[in-house]
């Protein structure tokens, strides 16, 4: 019997074993879903400040091509 009863200790603590490695990874993959939303919200505010930032230098006024005022 004590064969059965190790063995089936044994089972038992794979089961919890897989239980937790289970939650792991659950947690993990919510937070690497987490990341990539950051991640692409991120990307897309970075075009957009560029989009911006390209529009300001378009419409700001060339450089002039007159003397400093001390000349």
């Amino acid at each position: 019997m004590s064969d059965v009863t190790a063995l089936s200790e044994r089972l038992d603590a794979l089961e919890v074993r897989l239980t937790y490695q289970d939650e792991t990874i659950d947690t993990l993959n919510q937070t690497i879903t987490a990341q990539w939303q950051k991640i692409d919200a991120l990307g897309r505010q970075l075009t957009e400040l560029k989009e911006r930032l390209q529009d300001a230098e378009r419409q700001a006024p060339g450089p002039a091509n007159e003397p400093p005022p001390h000349y």
